[in-house]
């Protein structure tokens, strides 16, 4: 594979072009990355609005129909329902729950549980609970 950067001229904007002869997984999760580098999550917290970048965010839960993104010192409540905030197919973000969303890259450890579900145990501490449904998901993502 040939790689070339090249510096755009004066006032033209940047981009990336791909070319290849079959789009296969890697390639789209290198591509979903490169997109998810600009998305910044709307949240709000103590009457501001906040802009979080997603590898800020531990998870996100949905509760009494109102979203609400964890970080490690703050929880902002998002006007964004979980399938919208899913829909960003942001990087190391997976659903694990009917109600939540885990970014896979700050779980710490996992403890399984006799019913079958899965506990993540997170950088800050904080548990979150893997549902049965999305187990068998969850070991594909990663390599388990």
């Amino acid at each position: 594979m040939k790689i070339v950067i090249e510096k755009p001229l004066d006032g033209e904007e940047e981009q990336v072009i791909v070319k290849c002869h079959n789009i296969n997984p890697e390639l789209l999760d290198l591509l979903n990355s490169l997109k998810a580098q600009n998305i910044l999550l709307i949240a709000y917290a103590s009457g501001e609005i906040h802009r979080i970048p997603p590898a800020d965010v531990l998870y996100i839960e949905t509760v009494d129909n109102k979203t609400f993104l964890y970080c490690a010192h703050n929880i902002y409540e998002s006007k964004q329902k979980l399938y919208e905030l899913e829909e960003f197919n942001l990087r190391d973000f997976m659903r694990v729950s009917k109600s939540a969303i885990l970014n896979l890259s700050k779980v710490k450890s996992l403890v399984p549980s006799m019913s079958g579900k899965i506990e993540a145990v997170l950088v800050n501490g904080e548990r979150v609970i893997i549902s049965r449904f999305y187990v068998g998901a969850l070991k594909k993502n990663l390599g388990i």
